[in-house]
């Protein structure tokens, strides 16, 4: 266990008062907690998962094992790999714990997922000492009381503090002096921030920007004509460390939404209807669940060169059935590839609902009147609108008490498609809203 790894060069932390956000991650939480449960697992190569590697130990990291990786392959890079299915009410149960030591130090705190959150402590310097000591007996309380290694980033931003928090890991404490922000990130790999995926790296190395430093000196112009002016602008942002969000202990909803990463596909016709049927299907029972509608939709497609291109629709009312939104979707992302004819494949699609309303009780329409003057889009009062909703509801009970993979709809649930398992996805869902950074 490393206490603390703070090099000397980054300052002293009782020198930086202003440095008060904590940003506290779990170490490879899920087979962290496997093997907790079973004491024969520790220090072993172990992923959760099967035919796809769910989560991985930094035992089987160490070899090369990825969360997302197809089994054959891990075992074919870790011959001594163990597989275990997952306990995940024992997930749920240990997140939950480890936020209630993290509120015993402040009441401001942000999850952001089951396994990390966010804490400002500024207020609570006067009970605990610096944030470098509250950091330091967090770590220790986690430990001692639910047995779990936890690695805190200390900073003046969460960005940074997230950084912090990555370069910690395994089991550390990193805490930056604002006066040495600079001499911090400028060696790091640009990786480390958010938004940077896999091909967003590639990019960017190919045009010599390696690390954090390289692309704060890189101008605007580059950065939007290698990733787009929006990414190319937050981007350039975090890289100097621009974050002005606070710590948010209870942030309403303004939209739902999920994605799918899909590699390099074509777009065919089942593709799309599969995968945003899967995704609308997920976004809409958390809608429902929530006593929401939609009014807005927006939908995502990004081709092979990073570039994406949205396109969404608003209706007078709000929209809930799980057929109709995924109708919506379809015709939205067809429009989408319509326009842009020359793009062969696409790398991910997403759908997000927003302008979130009450659902409330729906007036049935009365059969009077033409058709034609009836409002163009989905009608929440139509006939075929209420049976969809009623073929919903009936769904959503049958999910509340025998899990979501009990019923779904056929073009989905039959698609033969390899995904995350649902009550993995639950769990995230459950420890915070989908969080996509700054």
């Amino acid at each position: 266990m490393r206490a603390n790894i703070c090099s000397p060069n980054l300052g002293s932390v009782d020198q930086a008062p202003a440095a008060t956000i904590l940003h506290a991650d779990l170490d490879a939480f899920y087979a962290s907690v496997e093997q907790l449960l079973d004491p024969t697992l520790r220090s072993r190569p172990i992923a959760v998962g099967g035919g796809v590697v769910l989560a991985a130990s930094y035992e089987a990291r160490a070899r090369g094992v990825r969360s997302g990786m197809v089994g054959w392959r891990a075992r074919q890079l870790c011959p001594d790999l163990t597989f275990v299915g997952g306990h995940f009410a024992e997930y749920q149960r240990l997140g939950d714990e480890v936020m209630g030591v993290l509120r015993d130090f402040t009441p401001l705190v942000e999850r952001v997922s089951i396994d990390e959150a966010f804490l400002d402590v500024a207020g609570s310097v006067h009970l605990f000492g610096a944030p470098s000591t509250m950091a330091a007996a967090i770590r220790a309380q986690v430990r001692g009381q639910v047995g779990l290694p936890l690695s805190i980033g200390v900073a003046r931003t969460k960005h940074l503090a997230k950084i912090a928090s990555q370069v910690a890991k395994p089991d550390g404490l990193v805490v930056v002096d604002p006066a040495e922000e600079r001499r911090f990130l400028d060696p790091l790999p640009v990786a480390l921030i958010w938004g940077v995926g896999p091909a967003t790296g590639a990019r960017l190395a190919a045009s010599g920007i390696r690390t954090i430093g390289e692309l704060v000196s890189t101008s605007p112009e580059v950065l939007e004509r290698l990733v787009g002016r929006a990414n190319g602008a937050k981007l350039g942002r975090l890289a100097s460390n621009v974050d002005l969000r606070g710590v948010e202990t209870a942030r309403r909803a303004r939209s739902m939404g999920a994605q799918a990463a899909l590699g390099r596909r074509r777009p065919t016709p089942d593709l799309l209807a599969t995968t945003l049927g899967y995704l609308v299907d997920r976004v809409a029972g958390r809608l429902r669940a929530a006593g929401k509608a939609a009014r807005t939709l927006t939908v995502r497609v990004r081709f092979r060169d990073l570039r994406a291109v949205t396109r969404s629709a608003t209706w007078m009312e709000g929209i809930c059935a799980t057929v109709t939104l995924t109708e919506q979707a379809l015709a939205l992302v067809q429009a989408a590839l319509a326009d842009h004819p020359g793009e062969a494949e696409i790398t991910l699609l997403a759908v997000s609902l927003s302008q979130l309303v009450d659902e409330g009780l729906v007036q049935l329409e009365l059969p009077l009147g033409p058709p034609g003057g009836r409002p163009a889009g989905p009608r929440p009062g139509s006939p075929a609108e209420a049976a969809r909703r009623a073929t919903d509801r009936s769904l959503d009970v049958v999910r509340a008490r025998f899990g979501r993979a009990a019923a779904g709809y056929a073009s989905v649930a039959l698609s033969g498609d390899a995904r995350v398992p649902e009550a993995f996805r639950e769990l995230a869902e459950r420890g915070g809203e989908e969080y996509g950074g700054p």
